[in-house]
């Protein structure tokens, strides 16, 4: 029968002459041959049932002399119908040839030589540029797996560079050119070589010396290249296992490492699983969850404090390196590990004085065990760093905040762990102590200071009794220091005498937030002043310009709880100017205008700089202080100047625009929001309702958040009466020639003391023209009458100002040119004129008119009082 017609079966018969059979015993190769061998199928029409594999498909002389005694017409079975008994059958003394990754290695590196002295004998150097690419990524490979340099490759980088010098030389006396291809290969090669020989120098040098000893030592690294492995027998199924039921446990298996190479985890050979995993770190395809599981394995077995403080080192860096995405933080189970096992490490160095580990130290080998007894001064110095690992934790603790939901349980639950990590900071600050290194100490404690420098006093004391079940405590504590002012003075003087500008900057910064926090004003207030931070704040880092700004605006706060209105006015002025409070606190990013959108790298840069919710001061209170501070000081000057030239000149922009924004208003519906509260305050307050004003004001129910709150309110409606007092003089004194101090008293529920205190005061800074009469108990105005002339200059002075004002806005616009702030187009200018008239309209219905007679908010005022008040005719 033709072959190509033959069935799948047919093939099992054939004596094929394949390589196993070339590598069969000798009593095979003596047998008989059959007597009928039929010729060999196609391999492309082979079937499933006929694979020719060289472990499967053939079978021993004896079994096919069986089975062509015994069953002469019956077909072989498929390989994969076949059972154990099948397989049993098959030779057990077949040996292979295995060849390492190392010898598959060096024969491509002689390989590749070859090729190169082919390339040299025609010339052709852009092949043997390419070939000496390949060999050099060989040879890389080999340097990586930690082998010796190939006496083959020394000797090729020899060959080659005397056949370059003469090439070179051949070149330049020859008279024809090669063509610029080459040329270029080989000036490229030119480079390319010396390059390698100065980096291969050391190795070069002391195969020129003695080559012979090269080769023997790079011989005495290697291993044999042929390994002869029997092929394992498979074991039978017996019929006690298969009548027990249970399943047979075969201890055969060890876990295997990249490569297939073997790995034991015992105390021997800690140091060599070390490296290895130290080489792994940071490739392309390496499983950080398995380094992390053979780290801890090893950690079960290690014996000496060296090994354990080797391993853990190890360990928390492999646990931090599992997460490497910038976005997203460390899962909360692995940071507790990575935090227990710092603690761990802590403890060891602590316990046994003779270990340390420190940033810098002399170059050891990391594959011997080292002991106190060996090295210099009794200490042994492990490379390492605590404190980048204190700093991780914190950083990776802030992260998680960062991108957990404030307002859910889980961000409480997670807010637990600081205790924790304050007690693993307060571990390694005692450390520091002990162990004198200033730098790293200077670092901790910052990390501590943070912690505690913004919190209440409860919560400080909470995070300080995580140190009592420790039994390494810093030398500072809650319990030494009594009071956390005390504390936190202690930590802040020790960071002032550090060498790090930065950590100085902070530490003041954090220093003054803790008295403003304590309502300790006048002392943060100087502290900020003499330390002239305010000048050289613009160049420090985003870090620290946020700390600033939070100091500032608490420092604001703190004035504003005191009572010191002018104070937290000028304090919160400059930060509610610039419209960006959220940003600048690092409570928010800031809304883009005018299509100018944030790169990704810059928004994640802006996200990954937000603080934490529980860290955040409340912008909402923050904005009831400033525009109330900013009511109580702009209201009384709004009613004393008269011309509207020194009006426009406002002191708080943001409130004077809201303001008159509410004067434009045609209805005014009851208050919703803090800003409506205060601008209805602010007209009763005008109005000279000071009892209306104080009610709206106390009525904003974000006084609640504030500490104190009671206080805050009393002292709210003390100011609110002196400045309507204030207010209804400068306001109404054109109208009158006395004025009863009794009846002021009685109309502003001040004591008689305090109004004659605050009339004097105003009359002594030239802010109102009378004078006190202590017989009768009144108040004198003196009213200055200008002359025709005068008035007339006065009138011709505001025309010239305002043409003169005009006349810039012009050529502002003709010149390209921006004008003053909020005049930034004409249509923003059109509407400040309007908003100039209204201001005119309301002044004029402010002040009144010594001939109309009592209009607008005068008679409003006199008929509050009654007519016990005598109006001057």
């Amino acid at each position: 029968m033709s072959r190509f017609f033959r069935q799948a079966g047919d093939s099992d018969s054939d004596t094929e002459e394949s390589d196993e059979e070339l590598l069969t015993s000798g009593d095979e190769d003596a047998a008989a041959p059959k007597a009928a061998a039929k010729p060999a199928m196609s391999r492309f029409l082979r079937t499933a049932g006929s694979d020719s594999s060289s472990s499967d498909s053939e079978s021993s002389d004896e079994d096919e002399s069986e089975m062509s005694d015994e069953e002469p017409t019956q077909k072989k079975k498929s390989r994969f119908m076949r059972g154990d008994s099948d397989e049993d059958s098959e030779d057990e003394d077949v040996k292979r040839v295995v060849k390492s990754t190392k010898d598959k290695r060096l024969e491509e590196i002689e390989a590749t030589g070859k090729v190169m002295d082919n390339g040299l004998k025609i010339n052709d150097w852009v092949a043997i540029s390419n070939e000496f690419d390949k060999l050099l990524r060989l040879v890389q490979r080999q340097s990586n797996a930690a082998e010796p340099l190939p006496p083959f490759f020394v000797k090729t980088l020899l060959s080659l560079e005397n056949s370059l010098n003469a090439a070179l030389t051949k070149e330049k006396e020859a008279k024809k050119k090669m063509n610029a291809t080459n040329a270029r290969a080989l000036n490229s090669m030119k480079q390319k070589v010396r390059k390698t020989a100065k980096e291969f120098e050391k190795e070069v040098q002391q195969y020129q010396n003695d080559p012979e000893a090269f080769e023997r030592e790079f011989a005495a690294h290697a291993q044999p290249a042929d390994v002869v492995v029997p092929k394992p027998k498979k074991q039978k199924k017996g019929a006690d296992s298969e009548s027990d039921g249970e399943p047979v446990l075969d201890d055969r298996f060890t876990t295997v490492g990249k490569g297939g190479k073997a790995m034991s985890f015992s105390a021997d050979n800690i140091f060599k699983t070390l490296k290895l995993i130290h080489e792994a770190r940071g490739k392309k395809n390496t499983d950080r969850g398995e380094q992390i599981r053979i780290l801890e394995k090893l950690l079960e077995v290690a014996v000496t404090s060296y090994q354990r403080i080797r391993i853990l080192l190890a360990l928390v860096s492999s646990r931090f390196d599992y997460n490497s995405s910038i976005t997203s933080y460390m899962p909360t189970d692995l940071w507790l590990s990575a935090q227990h096992e710092v603690d761990q490490l802590i403890s060891i160095v602590v316990a046994d004085s003779s270990y340390s580990v420190q940033e810098d130290t002399e170059d050891y080998d990391e594959l011997v065990e080292r002991h106190p007894a060996t090295e210099s001064g009794g200490v042994v110095r492990i490379r390492g760093s605590i404190i980048s690992f204190v700093d991780r934790l914190d950083d990776e603790f802030t992260k998680s905040l960062q991108n957990i939901d404030p307002h859910g349980t889980e961000y409480i639950d997670r807010l637990k762990d600081e205790k924790v990590l304050y007690r693993t900071i307060s571990r390694s600050q005692a450390f520091y102590e002990q162990t004198s290194q200033p730098e790293p100490l200077a670092r901790v404690i910052m990390r501590r200071l943070e912690h505690i420098y913004s919190k209440p006093d409860a919560v400080v004391s909470a995070l300080e009794s995580s140190l009592a079940s420790s039994e390494i405590t810093p030398s500072v504590t809650l319990a030494s220091s009594a009071t956390t002012s005390s504390l936190i003075h202690s930590l802040c003087v020790h960071l002032y005498k550090a060498d790090n500008s930065l950590l100085r900057t902070r530490a003041m910064l954090s220093h003054i937030y803790h008295h403003a926090l304590h309502n300790d004003f006048y002392t943060a207030r100087d502290m900020l002043l003499m330390s002239h931070l305010q000048e050289s704040i613009h160049s420090a880092d985003v870090a620290t310009q946020i700390l600033y700004n939070r100091t500032v605006v608490q420092l604001g706060l703190c004035a504003f709880r005191c009572g010191l209105i002018k104070e937290a006015q000028a304090t919160l002025q400059d930060i509610f100017t610039t419209q960006r409070v959220k940003e600048l606190l690092a409570q928010g990013v800031h809304q883009q205008r005018f299509q100018q959108q944030l790169t990704p790298e810059q928004e994640k840069a802006e996200r990954s700089r937000q603080l934490p919710f529980h860290m955040h001061i409340n912008t909402e209170l923050l904005e009831a202080a400033f525009l109330v501070s900013s009511m109580l000081v702009e209201v009384p000057l709004l009613a004393s100047i008269e011309s509207e030239e020194q009006k426009r000149k406002a002191i708080s922009k943001p409130f004077r625009r809201l303001l008159d924004f509410a004067d434009r208003q045609v209805f005014t519906g009851p208050p919703e929001s803090t800003r409506d509260h205060i601008m209805q305050a602010s007209k009763a307050l005008q109005d000279g309702e000071w009892e209306k004003c104080r009610d709206l004001i106390q009525s904003i129910k974000i006084w609640t958040l504030m500490p104190e709150v009671s206080s805050v309110k009393e002292m709210l409606a003390k100011r609110i009466q002196e400045q309507g007092l204030r207010t209804y003089l400068f306001t109404y004194a054109p109208y009158y020639s006395t004025l009863s101090l009794s009846l002021l008293s009685r109309t502003f529920s001040l004591p008689l003391r305090s109004v004659t205190s605050m009339i004097s005061k105003m009359i002594w800074n030239e802010e109102l023209s009378a004078s006190l009469d202590q017989s009768t108990g009144v108040v004198v105005f003196h009213r200055i009458e200008h002359s025709r002339p005068q008035q007339l200059a006065q009138v011709i002075a505001d025309k010239v100002s305002a043409l003169l004002e005009q006349n810039e806005k012009v050529l502002d616009i003709k010149l390209g040119g921006s004008g003053g702030w909020g005049d930034r187009s004409g249509d923003k200018g059109e509407k400040r004129g309007e908003q100039t008239q209204e201001r005119r309209g309301r002044g004029d219905r402010t002040r009144g008119s010594l001939r109309g007679g009592p209009r607008g908010r005068g008679s409003r005022f006199a008929q509050g009082l009654g007519n016990q008040m005598t109006r001057v005719r």
